[in-house]
This record gives structure tokens, sequence and C-alpha cells, in this order.
């Protein structure tokens, strides 16, 4: 007799009718992302008066894959399949219309060991260059697999936009890969990393079984229209693809 795989991680009931709606349209507003720029250092980005969210993460972490499940498309982040090798920030222009109101930026992955350190300590400078002085940076999505937890390389880089983040700067930690987890493993990582995070919100996720998603995408929708109202007016987004690996 075979014994039954655990159930995955789960801590959110059913959403009601309001709260659908507002992740149904959150979500046709991400599947509007599309590439505008990349740069391999900070100061050959455009300037942009538009509010941004930077997408970060160790490599392996599943943040194209997340990127991708999050805006209903197969590759608009690039997932490579040699960790480390993307090492450009990648601005990608989201709105309805056609008229942009926000960016993501998809910042490369950090910490793979096969990556030479001068690359490294490169990517560290641009990184921290980029978190602390971009003006127009208004949220950062930091990806973590919740197998590992936050490293030092993870705590390293909340220590960076701590400061920020006082001042106001959005911060969520996305548990990928979720479904690889119990349900009580899950509501524990999810507790010890939300007292970990010093102020930014904590939410599993998986892009395999669409766990977190319409929550991410509402999230982020606020952060970039805090005072707008969500409208059914706009069309249901494509189907999510599945997710690549990474």
């Amino acid at each position: 007799m075979t014994t039954p795989p655990p159930k995955p991680a789960s801590t959110r009931s059913a959403p009601d009718a309001a709260t659908a709606e507002r992740e149904r349209v959150a979500l046709g507003w991400m599947h509007t992302a599309h590439f505008l720029t990349s740069a391999p250092q900070l100061e050959h980005l455009p300037p942009v008066d538009l509010p941004e969210i930077a997408f970060v993460g160790r490599s392996n972490a599943g943040k194209s894959t997340a990127i991708n499940t999050l805006t209903q498309q197969t590759r608009l982040a690039f997932a490579s399949k040699t960790p480390g090798r993307t090492q450009h920030i990648n601005l990608f222009g989201v709105g309805k219309q056609k008229v942009d109101d926000g960016v993501l930026a998809d910042l490369p992955g950090y910490g793979y060991a096969a990556v030479p350190k001068e690359a490294k300590l490169r990517w560290q400078r641009v990184m921290g260059n980029y978190l602390m002085t971009r003006e127009s940076l208004r949220g950062v999505v930091l990806m973590v697999d919740p197998r590992q937890g936050l490293t030092d390389l993870d705590e390293i880089l909340l220590d960076v936009i701590r400061p920020r983040v006082a001042e106001g700067l959005k911060l969520l930690v996305l548990l990928t890969k979720s479904d690889k987890l119990t349900r009580s493993d899950g509501a524990k990582i999810l507790s010890i990393t939300r007292l970990q995070a010093g102020g930014g919100e904590v939410k599993l996720f998986s892009a395999l079984k669409k766990q977190g998603v319409g929550e991410a995408a509402e999230l982020l929708w606020r952060w970039i229209h805090p005072d707008g109202p969500v409208t059914a007016a706009d069309p249901e987004p494509e189907p999510a693809p599945e997710p690549q690996a990474e």
C-alpha cells in the first residue's frame, strides 16, 4: 500500500467574490507587460517617471518563472538553463489600453557558485546602487525558495533596502515552489519569514499550482495604484502557461 503524497501548503481559504474580482482585474493588468529595454549597468537605464517594481532573488529561486506566471506569458522573463548567465536589468512596461502606468524590473539572480567572483562583486554593486538610489522604485519582490529560507545573501539584500522600507518602500517576499511543502511546513516557514522580513509582506507562491498568484498580482496592482479603484471593465486575461523549469 502506497502512502499518499502530503497535501501542499496553503494558508488561505477561497476568496470571496469581491476579492476574486480584484485579483482578476490585477491579473489582466499584469498580462499587459511588455519588454521596454535592457541594460548591463545602472547608468545605462533610462530614467522613468512611472512607479517601478523590482523582482530580485537568488539563482534557482524561481524568479523568472514567477514573473512569467504573474504576467501569464511564457517567455517575458528569460529563464536561463545556466543560472547566473543573465546579467542585465530588464525593464517591462505594464498598463491597459497600451498606456503604461507602471514598470517591472527583472534584476539578475545572485549567489550562483559557478559565476566568477569578479562578476558577483560587480553585480552586488549594480544591484546595491539600483536598490538604494533608483528614484522611481516603488516596491521590491524578493523570491525565496522556502526549503532554504532566507540565506545570508538574501539578508544582505534586505539590509540594503531596510532604510527605504522604513521610508515607505513596499516589500513582498514570495516563498516560491510552495507546492513542495506540506501544510504544516508552509505555515511554519511563513511565520518565520514574516519575523525575518522586518516590515514586508510574505506570501506562499506556487507557479505549478497557481497558489498565491492572484494575491500577489492584486498586491502589486495596489502598489502602483494606491488610490485607484479596481474596475470590472477589463477583459479576462489569457490562461496562465505551464511554468518553466528554473
